[in-house]
């Protein structure tokens, strides 16, 4: 496992950051990251209702999250903060038991996501088919125009045109410069004209009170007993999971936007790091951050971990020195900037009639099966496990088709010999009893596998069976061209899987 940069390494060391040299670069990683902190202000707020707890309480885990994630994760870039999936998993256990409980939670779930990283889980990423993908990608897009749909109803009417210039902005302004990110300028401008023209609508200080100063560390108010261990460890266990898979879907993602790749084992750990500070400096939790970081790395352009430091300091920046004006933000410009970052994120070309045209039924099944899961529960990692389980059951029926049994007799009639091709496992080798000729075939059977691989206990109880059929109308059955793996599995499990 790659370790990680120290502070003075990640600044300065062998591997020299490209914004050092480069005053482009860092021009492009400070303003992503000032866009990024705006955009997370409102989000983590939200967050916070959602779990029942104060909207500081969000603001510090944003903060340490994101701070703490750009020195040990594995994906440059990548944004992580408080989220609305790991609110949902510990706001029972936050009304339940208590805020003690809740920051518990979150340290046991950083220990829970260091160990499954240090045992490999991100290496199960590559169980998951690009239609799941696709679909996870595509139902991020509806999730995140979902949440702004209540920022844009029963509101005052000046918010409708202000969401259209502020989208105007984000698609013109780039014609001219690239030089500011087009969601900054549209931010402040929007900002600018509603302060002085005192339009009323609403703001980000509607939202709850910024926090006055910074987090403290300390320990979680709760007994350190058995009994607190086993009501918190669920609710952990849960958040780790779900934390995760959010976050190594996301650097999945940005992987394949950047053309980079990341350690995904070091995400992980890197994870598990942020949430145990977190929790010490009595934040939330969180996970990756899908809609910031499109804004960091598809809006702003964003590439390295500059970004996602300055991205939490920028927030405690704004919320603690420019707390005042940053209230004063209209909601209208930070929707206008997520309705922007779903369009972009939404994977057109999927639903194009040309492309469903040519892609197989199953895939895009799979991609629907995905999207409906997400939108349906809100949540992320249910969508990419339903999603996954049904790519696996398309592709068993696909392959199951693949295999074939042929009968050739010998010109004297004494024998027969069947050939097999194909994969042989649970669902191929159902059907495969039903092939043979049992009552009209001669003597002596042969059985050819030179063309085929057995996979499972299934394909051998098959073959059991297809032997015993022929044994008792006082036939033999002679099996031959079994390749290595296949006459292993076949000799161990040969006689040992009928019931007793």
């Amino acid at each position: 496992m790659p370790s990680a940069l120290s502070p003075s390494a990640w600044l300065r060391g062998s591997r020299r950051p490209s914004w050092l040299s480069d005053p482009k670069v860092l021009r492009t990683e400070v303003l992503g990251g000032l866009v990024v902190a705006l955009a997370l202000i409102p989000e983590a707020i939200s967050f916070s209702v959602i779990a029942g707890v104060d909207p500081a309480v969000g603001l510090f885990a944003s903060f340490t999250m994101a701070v703490t994630i750009a020195l040990v994760g594995g994906r440059p870039a990548m944004i992580s903060a408080a989220t609305g999936a790991v609110a949902l998993v510990i706001a029972p256990l936050n009304r339940e038991h208590g805020f003690g409980y809740l920051v518990t939670a979150v340290i046991l779930a950083g220990v829970f996501q260091i160990v499954l990283g240090a045992l490999g889980v991100a290496k199960l990423m590559r169980f998951v088919p690009r239609s799941v993908m696709v679909g996870f990608v595509n139902s991020l897009a509806i999730l995140i125009f979902m949440a702004q749909v209540p920022e844009m109803t029963d509101v005052p009417w000046p918010v409708y045109p202000l969401i259209a210039a502020g989208l105007a902005m984000m698609v013109f302004f780039p014609k001219l410069t690239t030089v500011v990110p087009a969601p900054l300028v549209s931010i402040v401008i929007l900002t600018v004209i509603t302060v002085a023209a005192g339009i009323a609508v609403p703001t980000v200080g509607d939202k709850g009170d910024l926090p006055s100063s910074l987090p403290v560390p300390g320990l979680p108010d709760v007994p350190f007993t058995l009994d607190t261990l086993t009501t918190v460890a669920p609710f952990a266990f849960a958040m780790a999971l779900v934390g995760l898979m959010e976050s190594l879907m996301t650097a999945k993602l940005v992987d394949d936007i950047t053309d980079t790749r990341s350690s995904k084992t070091r995400e992980s750990v890197g994870q598990g790091v942020a949430n145990i500070v977190t929790g010490f400096f009595g934040g939330m939790g969180g996970c990756a951050m899908i809609g910031q970081t499109m804004i960091n790395v598809r809006v702003s352009g964003a590439r390295t971990r500059l970004s996602t430091f300055l991205a939490g300091a920028f927030l405690m920046v704004l919320c603690i020195v420019f707390g005042p004006v940053v209230s004063d933000i209209p909601m209208a410009a930070l929707v206008a900037v997520m309705v922007m970052v779903s369009v972009a994120t939404f994977d057109w070309h999927s639903i194009a009639p040309r492309t469903l045209r040519r892609m197989p039924l199953g895939e895009t099944v799979v991609m629907l099966v995905t999207v409906v899961c997400v939108v349906a529960t809100h949540n992320l990692a249910i969508g990419v496990v339903v999603g996954s389980i049904a790519a696996m059951v398309v592709f068993a029926r696909r392959v199951a088709r693949l295999a074939e049994v042929t009968a050739v007799t010998d010109p004297d009639g004494a024998a027969v010999v069947y050939r097999v091709t194909g994969e042989l496992f649970f669902a191929s080798s159902n059907e495969l009893v039903g092939q043979f000729s049992y009552g009209t075939d001669p003597d002596r059977v042969v059985i050819d596998l030179s063309a085929a691989h057995i996979w499972d206990a299934s394909s051998v109880a098959a073959l059991d069976a297809v032997e015993t059929k022929y044994a008792q109308r006082g036939k033999t059955v002679e099996i031959v061209g079994l390749n290595e793996p296949s006459a292993r599995m076949h000799k161990t499990l040969s006689g040992e899987l009928a019931g007793g």
